[in-house]
């Protein structure tokens, strides 16, 4: 294909990079892919290849200087890449230089780079290669013994094969994260383009970025962005591995499982709806979660419950305090659970085990109890990348979604305002539960803040918890600031004695004392 600057690009087929690259890589051009030890760079060239064969039919060479041929097939062979079909169809070609760099004496003095470059070149003529990839270049370029030398030889074998017309990936080595592009300091200025993977280690978890330092002439989104590698996908760029637009937007309803919160949405939630509701412990979340799949399950749809907080056994006791047989839905087939705390795994390892089972299990809706747990293990920016990567899958399989949170978490509007509007801004319906003190009591209330597309109740209604769940009352009236303040409010409840002075509180991160349970 041919971008907007007149480039021809060559799609990678590599899950988020070609949106990055606006189309691909430049097409008959070399790239450096460079990275410190764990960071991808063997894995983005045999994916160059490797999708280049499967999705395009391009041939490719794989040139090794490192790994032997049959350790390449072993470390690919979970992303099901068949390399010795298309050895022996030739699609694939490998150019084995790692046996030679093992028997290779240090050399002092020249070292000739030509018999090598034939070698490729030779490679690429016998099968036709449109692609090239070199793993990893600074194996051979540690023989030459000095900066002008290795500058000389790497110019020489990129322009032998910028001639044969194949576009081409190298790889190498950087020391360091964030000190210098390359080893050596010459390769990024022998090659065309420039990208740089990163894996860093921030508050005790490792973190992947890659990202586009240079396409010579040719236009590329700037900046840092999250990857991660999963066995079966590969390299995985979020969001933008999922982001695609839809060609409709649904006007059927589902229910959500509580005749009370279907009124206050204007009569269920829209079936691509997700659903982002927000309380502090004990207002009902986990609750609204289970009931949700039960309405689910009761239709005859398939739902996925994601719990973050709870063991399976704690969920299903929980459940069958609300008259709910967990066991039995499950059983069904209708409901699938996954519960695992957050420290298993990374985000976004949590995003593709989700999206895995949204693949498999096919369902109709889905239930995450709560995103705040998460927020133990990853920054706000992956936060918020989660939640977009997640509604891409979610709203492109029209998916009921509902996403719960707790009020100390980053998604909540009194602790990080910024991100809580970038999330809300990703949600259809956002939902507030809330704990209002007056006489001495502590009550309840549930507030819809945005139906979009649809009319909803606008009052903040008084709700409470018993054995058989949720069950939403009359208008809480003469409040101010319930929502929006962590401080004490004025006015009253609609049965206050004004002569006493009792005013209702806004208890934003108080525990609800007593035996009702939210889970």
């Amino acid at each position: 294909m041919t971008g907007s600057d007149g480039i021809e690009r060559i799609p990678t087929g590599i899950n988020g990079f070609d949106q990055i690259a606006l189309g691909g890589l430049p097409a008959k051009r070399s790239t450096l892919v460079t990275g410190t030890t764990g960071s991808g760079k063997t894995l983005f060239a045999m994916e160059f290849l490797a999708r280049g064969v499967q999705t395009l039919d391009e041939p490719g060479v794989f040139v090794t200087f490192e790994e032997a041929p049959e350790d390449i097939r072993t470390n690919i062979a979970s992303l099901g890449f068949p390399i010795k079909e298309w050895e022996a169809a030739g699609k694939w070609a490998f150019v084995d230089a790692s046996a030679d760099m093992s028997h290779e004496a240090p050399t002092i003095g020249a070292y000739d780079l030509g018999a090598l470059t034939a070698r490729i070149g030779h490679a690429v003529r016998r099968i036709g290669a449109r692609r090239v990839a070199l793993d990893s270049i600074g194996a051979v370029l540690t023989n030459l013994n000095n900066v002008g030398v290795i500058r000389h030889e790497l110019y020489r074998i990129v322009s032998a094969l910028n001639l044969l017309g194949t576009t081409t990936v190298v790889t190498a080595e950087r020391p360091e994260e964030y000190d210098g592009v390359s080893r050596f300091g010459v390769e990024e200025f022998v090659l065309d383009n420039v990208i740089i993977l990163r894996n860093v280690l921030r508050q005790e978890r490792r973190r992947r970025t890659i990202e586009i330092v240079k396409f010579r002439g040719t236009n590329h989104r700037t900046g840092e962005w999250l990857f991660t590698i999963g066995p079966r996908e590969g390299i995985v760029i979020m969001p933008l591995a999922f982001l695609r637009p839809r060609d409709r937007a649904s006007t059927d309803r589902v229910s959500s499982g509580n005749e009370g919160l279907d009124a206050m949405c204007g009569g269920g939630f829209f079936r691509d709806a997700i659903v982002l509701l927000t309380g502090p412990t004990g207002t009902g979340k986990t609750l609204t979660s289970l009931f949700f799949a039960a309405a689910a399950v009761e239709a005859g749809e398939r739902c996925l419950l994601q719990t973050f907080d709870e063991t399976h056994e704690q969920l299903g006791r929980n459940a069958a305090s609300w008259g709910l047989d967990l066991e039995a839905m499950e059983s069904s087939g209708l409901l699938h659970v996954v519960s695992e705390y957050p420290e298993v795994a990374s985000p976004e390892e949590h995003f593709l085990r989700i999206r895995r089972v949204i693949e498999e299990f096919h369902p109709t809706r889905v239930a995450i109890d709560t995103l705040s747990a998460l927020e133990r293990i990853v920054s706000s920016r992956a936060l918020l990348d989660f939640v977009i990567a997640l509604g891409a899958v979610l709203r492109h399989n029209e998916i009921t979604t509902l996403l719960t949170s707790a009020p100390t978490g980053r998604v909540t509007p009194t602790v990080t305002p910024a991100i809580a509007m970038e999330v809300a801004s990703l949600t259809d319906v956002t939902i507030l539960l809330r704990y209002v003190e007056a006489r001495g009591e502590i009550q309840r209330g549930i507030a819809v803040l945005q139906s979009r597309g649809s009319a909803h109740d606008h009052s903040i209604r008084q709700f409470e918890i018993d054995d058989s769940g949720m069950h939403i009352g009359e208008p809480m009236r003469g409040l101010s600031n319930v929502l929006s303040t962590p401080y004490p409010v004025t006015g009253g409840l609609p049965h206050d004695n004004p002569a006493t002075g009792d005013a209702p509180q806004n208890l934003w991160n108080s525990r609800k004392p007593g035996a009702d349970s939210d889970g």
